[in-house]
């Protein structure tokens, strides 16, 4: 399943109860296949759009939760799997049938801790029952719309039901670091340009960094690592903050004057998103990795590898040098499936994730929290491993006058 930032919203049901017809209503296009033959929807289809009120949303369909034969339970897999990726469920159902196959994707909605309501489609055809209507409230304690494709009403109830129960952190965009910066200050960004950065564009983290700099009205400042020192002699401004690539935070640390908060955009990304206690506390466990212990580094995106990859090539080999031990890594890419012995790592490593949502992250995160295996995050781990641990997370931990714990 491709992957963007924005709240992703999943609907669900039984073959033929018209979830693609509500993707496509919704949506004000014909996104998804509609036929009278079940199965039509395969793999989960997705398609943006915008819901004023919320900003952009992504969609997604998915395949009936009663799909049968060897091929129906592979899109039945892949039907629960997507709701690892989504803020908000939407459950179709149709004909008074409510039943194990509703059950089965409520107690995952459950489980993993997604908001959902249910809406009774095709009441135009088919009207509910008013006791059905009666059980399903009782058994789920959901909210529950009575709806027809063809009712512009019912498209507004639905929208407007969407906005109250999709989480606010799902759509609400907090700043980066404008906790940290005030009207005016000076924020400097100081970017390598080497083999990773993408030819005639900056990476994303970056991008994001300097609209959020510009968003909290202040200056922002773009260099090289290697004009950054000039910069800093010769124009006498001394910057409120300082964000790098962790791949440079030795060389920023020795060009950066101490007094100046430093850290780097992987960090900055590591609290924006991701669980950042869980990895303050993981981090450290980097010096406790011993001979043959595996390393499980989480790649958010595909790319093309390079010889420098930061994920495949550079974090191994530092971990490697700096830990002086044997150690073992696999790399998992994009939002595919864990292996389900976590136990087996000694220490998971996630990227940034800035191609990812917040819910994403979690989700990925999750099992391996849940078995006590330590995390981290890509700018946190190379930060420790360079020595500037406290420095990089120092404009976070305000409160923690004493790091040594760290």
């Amino acid at each position: 399943m491709a992957k963007e930032n924005k709240p992703h919203i999943g609907i669900y049901g039984r073959r033929n109860n018209g979830k693609s017809s509500w993707i496509n209503k919704l949506a004000g296009q014909d996104v998804a296949i509609v036929s009278d033959i079940a199965g039509t929807t395969t793999d989960p289809v997705k398609k943006s759009m915008e819901i004023h009120g919320a900003g952009p949303v992504i969609m997604i369909d998915t395949a009936g939760i009663d799909d049968v034969g060897e091929l129906g339970q592979k899109r039945i897999a892949k039907t629960l799997q997507s709701i690892n990726h989504i803020d908000l469920a939407i459950l179709v159902v149709t004909n008074n049938e409510f039943g194990e196959p509703e059950k089965k994707l409520i107690n995952q909605f459950i489980e993993k801790e997604v908001p959902y309501f249910i809406l009774v489609n095709k009441c135009d055809v088919d009207k509910p029952h008013e006791s059905f209507i009666q059980m399903i409230k009782k058994e789920t304690n959901a909210e529950v719309l009575t709806s027809s494709i063809n009712n512009q009403a019912d498209e507004d109830m639905v929208l407007s039901l969407i906005k109250k129960l999709l989480p606010e952190n799902a759509w609400k965009k907090e700043s980066l670091f404008g906790d940290l910066v005030s009207y005016g200050d000076v924020v400097l960004l100081i970017m390598p340009i080497d083999n990773e950065a993408p030819e005639g564009r900056l990476i994303l983290p970056q991008v994001q960094a300097i609209r959020d700099a510009l968003d909290n009205d202040c200056v922002a400042i773009v260099v090289k690592e290697r004009e950054a020192d000039a910069f800093l002699r010769n124009s006498g401004i001394k910057p409120k903050l300082a964000i790098t690539d962790s791949s440079i935070f030795i060389k920023a640390d020795a060009i950066v004057p101490k007094d100046v908060p430093l850290t780097g955009f992987s960090v900055l990304l590591a609290r924006h998103k991701g669980p950042f206690d869980t990895y303050l506390n993981g981090t450290p466990y980097i010096s406790k990795l011993q001979d043959g212990d595996k390393v499980l580094i989480l790649e958010s995106c595909t790319h093309q590898v390079s010889c420098d990859d930061i994920g495949r090539v550079k974090i191994p080999r530092w971990l490697s040098q700096f830990t002086g031990r044997k150690l073992q890594f696999e790399v998992a890419s994009g939002l595919s499936t864990l292996s389900s012995d976590l136990k087996q790592y000694a220490l998971v490593i996630q990227c940034g994730g800035c191609m990812i949502t917040r819910r994403q992250i979690y989700s990925r995160l999750k099992p391996a929290i849940d078995e006590g295996v330590p995390v981290t995050n890509y700018g946190m781990a190379i930060a420790y491993i360079q020595g500037i641990y406290n420095r990089a997370i120092q404009p976070f931990v305000k409160g923690h006058n004493d790091l040594s714990y760290l």
